[in-house]
């Protein structure tokens, strides 16, 4: 049986959630309108540095999740863990941490919660010890059937020490009566539904997973001769790793000392990967599903330049996000492409108690007026996605009073009409404007003088196909459309399921 040491979770690192909860009105304020994404994953198998590189390949992911970062390390006999709150770099950058993550095997996970609040009993990788041996698990991604499978394991005599729907997975494996651990792995897949890539280390494997419709992303990559899994292919190019590909919607890869093992244990079907990794999430330099996404954006921009441009004399992107967008829009424009505004990328989630004052100065902490880019001028305003259109209206506004003569504003993806359940951090359908209001009253909330979306079909375009096909579509898009790709089973539940655990506060 494998030891664990874990000496980053004493009670006593608790208090550092508390200063992440020091800003969180201030950080709704600042980012009211952005979509965020749980969780980045990375792996590695045989590497002497293991732990080091995966923190490196962290830090590339960090745009997948700001609010807590994990790594667990296997040097032969004995499981080690670090888990904290916060940033990687806030953590992993320092020597200290690393040696304590000895071993040529290591896995990594940076998190935004969906499930599960921000405490560091939900920080993965979680760990469990099995009769097999230890076994730790990250996740990303989101079960749609995870409440009501932990509502069945409690029943059963499962204790659930998080409120992430990881940890079912965890038992369903624990529970298995299948001879071979992998079969164990397998088998508990089969029990899920929902969206999830996911890399899990055992004494002897490194493992990887990916959602039968290939709904989140995971790719291989190769460190000289060593094999890498990660949700993103700019996490390999931080640390000089070779892609080698895709792991395909459904299949389960096995890295062990005699090689590597590819089962594919479900039937196949057509593969919806999540159109949001192309709007949002994943970051410009990498290559999603064959495609560069920074390629992608671009198209975007430009094929909304073809349905709704208007004459105006500067285009404008949303920093950070709708830059991509905003330099297709300018090419296929004719339009010339301004930064008219400035990012500040330092205000820190933490930095100042949220008082009323601090609150009204909103969005210019983050975002600043170029104003002799666009005083007297017609702009056009580039942004990848509305939500709640809190900060959209914050940013019409400081272009006014930085005297722009007209704000249009353009998002490179459609309306948002319906919630997610597969990861992504959005509202219910009541706090979505798009879902609650006309095109005429978003426009007059956000103050511009027009606002139109990229259409659906136009999305579909941009990405190379002729239109979206009813009938077999090409990816996630249920935000959209309604039209969600997997069995809702927990939101078709009579009577709902609380989320959190019963009586348990904890600092956080």
């Amino acid at each position: 049986m494998d030891a664990m040491q874990n000496p980053s979770d004493p009670a006593g690192q608790l208090d550092l959630s508390l200063d992440l909860n020091l800003g969180i009105e201030l950080q709704d304020d600042l980012e009211g309108d952005t979509l965020r994404e749980e969780c980045g994953v990375f792996g590695i198998f045989g590497h002497p540095e293991a732990a080091a590189i995966t923190a490196l390949g962290l830090h590339a992911l960090q745009h997948r999740g700001q609010e807590a970062a994990g790594i667990v390390s296997f040097d032969g006999s004995r499981f080690h863990s670090e888990r904290r709150l916060g940033l990687v770099g806030d953590t992993f950058s320092r020597r200290e941490v690393i040696e304590r993550l000895p071993g040529s095997m290591a896995v990594g996970h940076v998190r935004y919660s969906t499930t599960g609040a921000t405490i560091l009993r939900n920080v993965q990788p979680l760990f469990a010890e099995l009769n097999a041996g230890g076994f730790a698990v990250g996740h990303n991604g989101n079960l749609t059937n995870g409440l009501t499978l932990r509502r069945e394991l409690v029943k059963g005599g499962a204790m659930m020490q998080s409120t992430t729907d990881t940890e079912v997975i965890l038992h369903l494996v624990a529970q298995s009566k299948r001879g071979r651990f992998i079969d164990r792995f397998i088998e508990s897949l089969r029990a899920i539904e929902g969206a999830y890539a996911l890399v899990a280390l055992t004494n002897k494997k490194l493992i990887g997973a990916r959602d039968p419709l290939g709904i989140r992303p995971l790719v291989l990559g190769d460190l000289d001769g060593r094999p890498i899994l990660t949700s993103e292919t700019c996490a390999l190019d931080m640390i000089g790793a070779k892609y080698v590909r895709d792991i395909e919607p459904g299949e389960i890869i096995v890295f062990d000392e005699t090689g590597a093992h590819s089962h594919k244990p479900f039937p196949p079907k057509p593969p919806r990967p999540c159109i949001f990794e192309y709007i949002y999430f994943s970051r410009p330099d990498s290559i999603v599903g064959g495609r560069s996404v920074y390629d992608v954006r671009k198209a975007f921009g430009a094929q909304l330049a073809r349905e709704s441009h208007v004459e105006v004399d500067v285009v404008v992107p949303v920093p950070d996000s709708g830059v991509p967008a905003a330099v297709g829009y300018s090419q296929h424009s004719g339009v010339p492409f301004e930064l008219g505004i400035i990012r500040n990328h330092y205000v820190g989630r933490t930095f100042i108690q949220p008082t009323q004052s601090v609150r009204e100065l909103g969005v210019r902490m983050k975002h600043s007026a170029n104003r002799a880019a666009i005083e007297g001028k017609r702009i056009i305003l580039i942004d990848d996605s509305l939500v709640r259109g809190t900060t959209s209206k914050k940013i019409v506004r400081m272009m006014r009073d930085a005297g722009a003569r007209e704000v249009h504003f353009r998002l490179a993806s459609p309306p948002i009409l319906y919630p997610d359940y597969y990861g992504i951090d959005l509202p219910d359908r009541g706090g979505l404007l798009a879902a609650t209001h006309s095109l005429e009253e978003m426009r007059d909330i956000i103050g511009a003088d027009s606002l139109a979306f990229l259409s659906i079909d136009g999305m579909y375009r941009a990405m190379g196909y002729p239109g979206r096909d009813p009938a077999n579509p090409k990816f996630s898009d249920h935000c959209f459309t309604g039209a969600y790709p997997t069995h809702l089973t927990d939101q078709t539940q009579v009577e709902p399921q609380p989320r959190q655990l019963s009586l348990l506060a904890e600092a956080s």
